[in-house]
C-alpha cells in the first residue's frame, strides 16, 4: 500500500526559507498528483500548490505565487516544495497527498502523509 512521508518543516524567521519534501514508498504515484495542503489553528485545510507528475501541470495558491515551487524527481519518488520569503501567515502544519486527479479540494485525494510543521516567526 502506498505510503507518503512529509519532511523538511521547522520554525525560520519571516524571509527565510524551507524546502518540505514528500517522499512516497509502496506505490508508483506516476499518473497520480501529488498536493500539498496546509492547516493552521482553527482554520480548515487549504491547498498550497499541486502537481500532475504525468504532465507536470502545477497548481498554486494566490497566497504563495512567486515565493513557492513544487517540483518533482521522479527518479526518487519524491515531490518537493520550496518555500522562499516565508511570512507569519504561513505557519501551518503542512500535509502532501496523492490523488488520481489534480484537484484543490483534499477529499480528491486518497493518500495522505502525515503533516510537517512550519513555523515562521515575525
Amino acid at each position: 500500500e502506498g505510503q507518503l512521508q512529509a519532511s523538511g518543516g521547522g520554525l525560520v524567521q519571516a524571509g527565510g526559507s524551507l524546502r518540505l519534501s514528500c517522499a512516497a514508498s509502496g506505490v508508483t504515484f506516476d499518473d497520480y498528483a501529488i498536493g500539498w495542503f496546509r492547516q493552521a489553528p482553527g482554520k480548515e485545510r487549504e491547498a498550497v500548490s499541486c502537481i500532475s507528475k504525468s504532465d507536470r501541470t502545477t497548481y498554486y495558491a494566490d497566497s504563495v505565487k512567486g515565493r513557492f515551487t513544487i517540483s518533482s524527481d521522479d527518479a526518487k519518488n519524491t515531490v518537493y516544495m520550496q518555500m522562499n520569503s516565508l511570512k507569519p501567515e504561513d505557519t501551518a502544519v503542512y500535509y502532501c497527498a496523492a490523488g488520481r486527479l489534480m484537484l484543490i479540494a483534499p477529499d480528491g485525494y486518497n493518500y495522505w502523509g502525515q503533516g510537517t510543521q512550519v513555523t515562521v516567526s515575525s
